[in-house]
């Protein structure tokens, strides 16, 4: 489900100093966040108020509380018909079911693990990002199962309706914006956690209510190091306590038959280990309001 854009398209200003990257390493045209210190629009009771109850996103995330079911329905409703999606070097196809079900249509990967075009690629690395976004309670990727359509498995994740491609959106209604920068932070941190190689303009979603959606994970989890360091300079508690406590009995019981390739399960927690390294030691230099600000 890549579709990939200009990146000049996107209206985004980054600033290379912000950047924590190694010389060199690619930069992926994603939304920026605010630099700790940057002024915000947003009134101060929104940043002082931590123990505030979380806001629940709704809009095109109509999975959320219903994850089991929609798990269920990708994996027994009915196909109807199966169409192209022209966009994409995956080739990804689009599965649509019967009106009046619980959902409408799902991306469909039949992509078996393997080197394509210089990446290695498998759609069970599509399952892997559902189950870690589920862990880590992101609510961010959407419902993802295995499923055999045809003679061949395959990922089958639910389609979201009412999305734009980030490109499309007016960004000056989000300037200043507490929870549009937490969703950026929290989508760059698990980026890195996964060694995520494919980040573009092309699989970042938005909705009406600007819920950021993450698709198109088949080159993720492929690395045994971290490839590139995305932007980390802020996190949310919630998310950052959530890292801190992933163990290998977790990984190894929901992620085992998904992780495949040149990365394993260790991997991630050393990558892990190094993401929490680098808040720890911001914090230590800049304080925790500065990287704990939502």
């Amino acid at each position: 489900m890549r579709r990939t854009l200009p990146f000049a398209a996107l209206g985004l200003v980054v600033s290379t100093a912000a950047f924590l990257a190694p010389a060199g390493a690619a930069q992926e045209p994603v939304p920026q966040a605010a630099a700790p210190g940057t002024p915000q629009a947003a009134p101060p009771a929104a940043v002082a108020q931590a123990s505030a109850p979380p806001e629940q996103p709704s809009g095109s995330k109509i999975w959320l509380g219903h994850n089991a079911e929609f798990e269920e329905y990708l994996k027994t409703a009915a196909i109807d018909n199966i169409g192209d999606i022209p966009i994409g070097v995956t080739k990804p196809k689009r599965a649509f079911f019967a009106k009046g079900g619980l959902a409408g249509s799902a991306a469909l990967k039949y992509l078996p693990s393997g080197i394509k075009s210089g990446y290695w690629e498998a759609y069970k690395s599509e399952i892997a990002a559902y189950k870690l976004d589920r862990i880590l309670g992101l609510d961010m990727v959407p419902p993802t199962i295995e499923r055999r359509v045809g003679s061949n498995l395959a990922s089958l994740q639910l389609w979201v309706e009412g999305c734009k491609h980030l490109k499309d959106t007016d960004q000056s209604k989000i300037s200043g914006s507490l929870r549009w920068a937490k969703q950026v932070c929290r989508q760059r941190t698990f980026d890195n956690l996964i060694a995520n190689v494919d980040r573009n303009a092309g699989n970042l979603l938005v909705d009406d209510e600007w819920n950021l959606v993450l698709i198109d994970h088949s080159r993720a989890f492929a690395s045994s190091t971290m490839p590139f360091m995305k932007q980390m300079t802020r996190i949310d508690r919630e998310f950052y306590e959530k890292l801190k406590a992933l163990d290998e009995e977790t990984l190894m019981r929901e992620l085992k038959p998904w992780v495949l390739g040149g990365g394993t399960l260790r991997d991630i927690l050393k990558r892990r280990d190094k993401i929490v390294a680098q808040f720890d030691r911001f914090v230590s230099e800049k304080g925790e309001a500065a990287v704990f600000p939502f």
